[in-house]
């Protein structure tokens, strides 16, 4: 289940527009089990992972909103050591929409009708806005109650960025930008981004995917860069980080960054001239040259 990250479209101005729900949706596919595991772990426990299958991409004609949607996210699996399959149906939702705990009944419905197995609905919500409607939908009379349809629900903006930095879960790494932070912890939140990175090692596909995904919601001004390089400088094994896909290139940030370095071990090879040591093993441990050692 991998897809190339590009949901972008042009306005008629030519200025990128960002699709989010598509974004949303190509993350949650990249990296379901993932996911799962990190927001949903009840549901993560249940799932036998080999059995997945993501289902062709179903288009209904909404009842509420009278027009053509795709369901965004549908995958068939079974649950461990039992036969028994089911759907998990995932929908992102980047803006707030009056009557979306009936949307999802609609979608729950026409997806029973169809497959006839049972439905595990998610939503997961992006926008920065408080949430005020219901989890679930109700057709009830004085005489008797009908139906209580529930739906599992993941708000971004009320989940604390500080309680996942620990998790080295890729789906949670690329979320951290938009889970719920002070404006004065922007830096330190792409800091422990970028250490999550570094720590998970991972092939430099998913890496770049993660990155490109963070970059979207979380965009750092000049200053914050600054300190940004200042703290990442101070930081062991700081190669690491430069070697990480990135947009530094294009905001300078690597050429600073890798000047910052530079001046660190002129500073090294200065207090180990300065206690006497030969010139060969100073070139040795810094890596300059003889005429760079003899500058100093």
């Amino acid at each position: 289940m991998r897809e190339k990250f590009s949901s972008y479209s042009y306005s008629n101005k030519g200025k990128k527009r960002v699709d989010h729900d598509q974004l949303f949706k190509q993350l949650i596919y990249y990296f379901f089990e993932e996911f799962l595991e990190v927001f949903f772990p009840d549901v993560h426990a249940h799932i036998d992972f080999s059995s997945i299958k993501p289902l062709s991409e179903e288009v209904y004609t909404d009842v509420i909103q009278g027009d053509a949607r795709k369901l965004d996210i549908v995958i068939e699996a079974k649950l461990r050591g039992e036969e028994s399959v089911l759907l998990i149906h995932v929908e992102p939702q980047s803006y707030e929409q009056k009557d979306f705990h009936k949307r999802m009944y609609h979608y729950f419905s026409l997806l029973y009708n169809k497959y006839k197995k049972p439905i595990v609905p998610i939503a997961v919500f992006s926008y920065d806005e408080k949430r005020n409607e219901p989890n679930e939908f109700d057709i009830a009379f004085p005489f008797f109650h009908v139906l209580h349809f529930r739906f599992l629900t993941l708000e971004l903006k009320q989940k604390r960025w500080l309680d996942y930095i620990k998790s080295d879960n890729p789906a949670a790494a690329a979320l951290l930008g938009k889970m719920g932070y002070k404006k004065e912890e922007k830096v330190q939140v792409k800091l422990e981004f970028l250490k999550m990175l570094v720590r998970m090692e991972l092939d430099p596909a998913k890496s770049k995917f993660i990155h490109d995904f963070f970059e979207v919601y979380l965009k750092l001004d000049s200053k914050e860069e600054e300190k940004l390089m200042k703290d990442i400088r101070d930081l062991d094994g700081v190669k690491e980080f430069l070697e990480l896909p990135n947009s530094w290139e294009e905001r300078g940030i690597r050429k600073g960054v890798e000047k910052g370095m530079r001046q660190g071990v002129k500073k090294v090879a200065l207090e180990m001239l300065k206690k006497g040591l030969p010139i060969e093993l100073i070139e040795e441990v810094t890596e300059l040259s003889r005429s760079e050692i003899e500058k100093l």
